[in-house]
């Protein structure tokens, strides 16, 4: 009888890593970074001496800077200005609305005519569409309503309705529309097609898809655009001074003609722009945290809460450190 024995194999034995030294002894180094440092530090140079420059230039005038910043001519040119940029933003996005409209429609006419709009206002300079508007009167003396290449059954002058202020308006919506347009149309289709077939399947009406659905969610994307047009708008407002407006560069321009204070009166005209600039920025930052509630469920704290919330944590710390405060 034959007997076999089987033997395992030999498995090589690792010797055991050596014992780690502990970190109990070593002293932890921050990472250091002076070149961010320098930087940091020249910046603030640079902006001190800009400042020290601002107080200390003779040539910055802050005298007459103060006697023309509130004057009631500054006011009345301030007033008008806001007034262009309303009408011209109320205008030209609802006229945007439709052509954006126009440009998402199936039909290939709608989507021509809508397309040449936007690329013929976008193409010409705004100062050049206003001379001509201002001008208009010089091409048709009356405008009218009737039957097509028939008799006009109601007409009026032209001179007597789009004056200068009328004309700028209506230059500056025209020249908003074209590019409103395009940050509607860029906000609507942004929005997944998904979400209306399945409204469409609910039997929801297709106004009710666009003001329920499709509308909420592209806000997010039109709002930020959209505020840079407005400010864009505002600031543009200046260029009708080629029309002879009142509004505020043409008036602070008159004035330092009158006087000769050219940079007091410059820095009175960035003054007012910056403040409303600022005022519409601060619009612009609640109006998205409002369309941002369907995307974000907690959104973040606003700059107000942020202070509260610091200014609380102060006097929390103060009381827990006086003297039988709060353990």
């Amino acid at each position: 009888m034959t007997v076999t024995t089987t033997t395992s194999p030999v498995v090589p034995v690792t010797p055991a890593p050596p014992p780690e030294e502990s970190d109990a002894g070593l002293r932890v180094v921050p990472a250091r970074h002076p070149w961010r440092w320098f930087a940091g530090a020249a910046a603030v140079v640079l902006v001190a001496q800009f400042l020290h420059g601002l107080a200390t230039n003779p040539g910055w005038d802050w005298e007459t800077f103060n006697a023309f910043l509130t004057t009631d001519s500054i006011l009345r040119a301030v007033w008008t200005t806001l007034q262009l940029t309303f009408y011209g933003t109320v205008l030209g996005f609802a006229l945007g609305a439709v052509v954006a409209a126009l440009r998402l429609s199936p039909s290939p006419i709608l989507q021509t005519i809508a397309w040449t709009y936007i690329w013929a206002f976008r193409s010409i300079p705004l100062i050049v569409q206003l001379v001509f508007w201002f001008n208009l009167s010089y091409l048709y003396k009356r405008l009218g309503v009737g039957i097509p290449f028939g008799p006009t059954l109601w007409h009026f002058e032209t001179m007597d309705v789009l004056g200068a202020l009328g004309a700028a308006v209506l230059g500056l919506a025209l020249h908003q529309a074209a590019y409103a347009a395009e940050i509607i149309r860029a906000g609507v289709i942004s929005v997944d097609a998904g979400q209306l077939e399945a409204a469409a399947a609910l039997g929801i009406p297709r106004l009710r898809q666009a003001w329920r659905i499709v509308l909420p969610q592209a806000m997010r994307g039109i709002l930020p655009n959209a505020a840079n047009e407005v400010i864009s708008l505002f600031k543009g407002t200046s260029i009708v001074y080629v029309m002879a407006i009142g509004e505020l560069f043409y008036q602070v321009q008159v004035i330092y003609g009158r006087t000769g204070r050219v940079v007091p009166l410059l820095m009175v005209a960035t003054a007012w722009y910056v403040l409303l600039t600022t005022l519409l920025s601060i619009g612009q930052y609640y109006i998205e945290r409002y369309f941002a509630r369907g995307a974000e469920r907690t959104p973040p704290p606003t700059p107000l809460q942020r202070a509260r919330a610091f200014v609380r944590q102060i006097q929390e710390s103060r009381l827990s450190a006086a003297p039988g405060g709060r353990s």
